[in-house]
């Protein structure tokens, strides 16, 4: 089976900072992504804000708390409340990322990256299915940043995302910033990573800003889009086409029009690309 990649265009993470600014008109934009957990309660504010916002503009869903890498057993409440946020919003796509963050049965709310290794392949690939299976739907992965490296791994981390998207017949989140900062942290090419990716598999771009620690990057989505990010972008559409693009900006969040203008510049850099 292959997964059908909306065509979204460009879009924007729904933030609280900009609840009031997007309540008085829909935001210049063409969809926005909502992390998924912010909205599963049953009322208030954010809720109503999405489903306005859900009447102007399509939505995805992006979720931080699906520890799809973990050994414990899945959460089956969380995904009886992703299942109803789903089935009230109705959206574009359905996203986590390709992690562990629990332990246990505590959360660490951080996303660690997996052993690259078989076993933690057939692992994923089976839960996936699960989740899957439980939603009705396909869902995206997307790979994350990263500062160590299991000496398990038997496998590059762009051999295991492609993989696991294989088996078990998922989408991929390719997330342009986790690529590079994981790139000069680990010191392989990103260019490498990209050319390695399914291009039928990947359904949506993630571009955001790093910060520089000297020896090493942080992915601190805390400023705008750094020049060698934009470049690893236009490599991207070149290769994987028009695929759904999201600006995140999670820190330090500027105002709604700063954040427009990146994401009308990631159209801009699109256009630019498929034209050449």
């Amino acid at each position: 089976m292959a997964i059908e990649r909306p065509d979204l265009g460009h879009g924007i993470g729904l933030r609280p900072k900009h609840f009031s600014d997007v309540l008085e008109r829909p935001p210049a934009v063409q969809w926005v992504e909502a992390t998924s957990e912010n909205y599963m309660a049953r009322g208030g504010r954010p809720l109503a804000v999405l489903e306005k916002v859900r009447r102007d503009l399509p939505v995805v869903l992006h979720g931080v708390s699906l520890s799809i890498g973990s050994t414990d057993e899945l959460n089956q409440r969380y995904l009886r409340d992703l299942r109803s946020l789903v089935a009230r919003i109705e959206p574009a796509l359905v996203s986590d990322h390709l992690c562990w963050g629990s332990h246990g049965g505590r959360y660490a709310h951080d996303l660690w990256p997996l052993p690259y290794t078989e076993e933690a392949l057939a692992h994923v690939a089976e839960r996936v299915a699960r989740v899957q299976e439980l939603l009705g739907r396909q869902i995206a992965l997307e790979n994350v940043s990263s500062y160590v490296a299991f000496r398990e791994s038997r496998m590059a981390e762009w051999e295991f995302l492609a993989e696991v998207a294989e088996r078990a017949d998922c989408g991929i989140l390719l997330d342009l910033n986790n690529v590079y900062v994981s790139a000069r942290n680990h010191g392989f090419d990103p260019a490498a990573y990209l050319a390695a990716i399914p291009p039928q598999r990947v359904v949506q771009f993630h571009l955001a800003g790093h910060s520089d620690q000297g020896r090493w990057l942080l992915d601190s989505h805390d400023g705008a889009v750094p020049d060698p990010v934009w470049q690893l972008y236009l490599l991207a559409v070149r290769r994987f086409g028009a695929v759904p693009t999201l600006v995140e900006w999670d820190d330090h969040i500027p105002a709604l029009e700063t954040l427009v203008a990146e994401s009308r510049k990631a159209a801009r850099i699109e256009r630019e690309a498929l034209a050449a």
